[in-house]
């Protein structure tokens, strides 16, 4: 145990070494927010080994009383609780509890959760690909990941996760919990959960894979009309949806897009900024506050518009959160895309990793995203300015008695060469029944996307 009169120096020692890593802070790249849990961060961290400058000696503020208080308590769970603990873990707790305080996002990384990070960033390890966030000693689920175990056993967005094999989740860190679901690649995990407006938990088996998250799809719904997909911001995102742009464009004129950002829970700032810098000319793109000088940052447009202003949707939802709220925010700013689906995460702050040590860290919240209208999106997220929730469309049978004019026997022709048509025009009603049927928010967007066509050609019709 630490002598009371030694603690209270070491106490100003361990103090010292915080203020100067957080001032060396500001010589870090800001992190993207998506680090902040599980299975999501894809940028691996740098951590210099020296500060570039010597940081400012910052005026002493630790209040002693309070200082002396936290001696007391600490040489009393040290010399009376009932098992014996090491001081070295009773201060790594206690740095740990300080952080959780904060909010969600801030943590202590030891040793072990260090490493983790600096290894998993790359977007591939065992696990269940589950976006989560700690909410009241549970796990929230923000988004599964796309072609994940999750997702594929039908996890939504917003489900609480109650136990991890049957162990409680209250009472764990978000570190804890983040290790509970990872292991080796082919062992099972069971995942105990509730969902709004059920009435008993549910559980599921999931088995772990090697997580390879593919950051962007693309494809083309119908002619002129084409759909990309970004499951995460990685370092790499931002070209490929250049060369998916490029690609929808090539058959052809391109009438519409759709980019479907639904429970995508993030990633890279910098691959949010260079995706949204891909739809507008010029102007900011997303800025942060914080109290440290160099949280203080400006994101603009750099290039053209790639797209030569073709009509965009975005599609989103509770589980579009972070760099996904970025991309949103700004091209909703800009006047440059429809927003369609529902409010999203929320998650509008940057946290910053600070090494206090070559084996340990603290991850610390740091400053606000803002778009360029000045809009938080902390805790508020991005409204769509087309509400969809999310639905299910049945086909409802019709008259088989019915009949039409082309029914009747002898009816007259009407010219234009309609009727060799008439397979065509059911089969892309089928298309669309189907489309609705599987994804009723997609087709919504489709559909607004090809009103908005068609009142663009009548209107450069010329009129007689």
């Amino acid at each position: 145990m630490f002598p009371l009169k030694l603690v209270l120096p070491t106490l100003a020692i361990a103090a010292t070494t915080l203020f100067s890593s957080f001032a060396y802070s500001a010589e870090n790249a800001i992190e993207d927010a998506a680090e902040n849990s599980i299975e999501n961060s894809l940028e691996k961290v740098q951590v210099k080994p020296e500060p570039a400058e010597i940081p400012q000696e910052l005026t002493p503020r630790l209040p002693l009383n309070e200082l002396r208080v936290f001696a007391e308590a600490f040489s009393r769970v040290s010399e009376a609780y009932v098992e014996e603990i090491d001081d070295r873990t009773l201060l790594e707790n206690a740095i740990e509890g300080m952080l959780s305080q904060l909010d969600p996002h801030s943590a202590y990384l030891d040793k072990e959760s260090f490493s983790d990070l600096q290894e998993n960033t790359s977007g591939n390890y065992g696990g269940l690909g589950i976006e989560v966030a700690m909410d009241e000693g549970f796990l929230r689920v923000v988004a599964p990941m796309d072609g994940t175990p999750a997702e594929k056993a039908g996890v939504l967005s917003g489900d609480l996760i109650l136990k991890l094999d049957d162990v409680p989740v209250k009472g764990m860190s978000l570190n804890e919990s983040i290790e509970a679901m990872r292991g080796e690649p082919g062992s099972l995990v069971k995942i105990t959960f509730i969902r709004e407006g059920e009435g008993k938990p549910q559980d599921l088996n999931l088995t772990r894979e090697i997580i390879q998250v593919a950051s962007v799809r693309h494809r083309e719904l119908e002619d002129g009309y084409g759909y990309i997909r970004i499951a995460q911001f990685q370092s790499g995102t931002g070209p490929e949806v250049g060369k998916a742009i490029e690609k929808l464009m090539a058959p052809g004129e391109l009438h519409g897009l759709i980019m479907d950002l639904r429970n995508n829970p993030g990633g890279v700032l910098q691959s949010a900024v260079e995706v949204s810098d891909l739809f507008i000319d010029d102007g900011l793109i997303v800025y942060t506050t914080g109290r440290l000088a160099n949280s203080d940052l400006r994101f603009s447009a750099t290039t053209p518009d790639s797209t030569n202003g073709v009509p965009l949707i975005i599609l989103v939802n509770e589980g579009s959160a972070s760099a996904s709220e970025i991309v949103a925010g700004a091209l909703q700013d800009h006047n440059r895309a429809i927003i369609m689906g529902v409010n999203t995460f929320g998650k509008g702050s940057v946290q910053t990793i600070l090494p206090l040590t070559n084996e340990k860290a603290i991850k610390l919240t740091t400053a606000l995203y803002f778009t360029p209208n000045g809009r938080s999106i902390q805790a508020e997220g991005i409204v769509p300015d087309i509400r969809v929730d999310r639905s299910r469309v049945t086909k409802i049978k019709g008259n088989p008695f019915r009949i039409k004019e082309s029914d009747l026997p002898n009816h007259l022709s009407n010219g234009n060469g309609a009727d060799s048509d008439s397979d065509f025009v059911s089969d892309q009603n089928d298309a669309e029944i189907d489309l609705a049927g599987t994804d009723y928010q997609l087709n919504e967007a489709l559909t607004l996307l090809k009103g908005l066509n068609i009142l663009v050609s009548k209107t450069r019709q010329p009129k007689g």
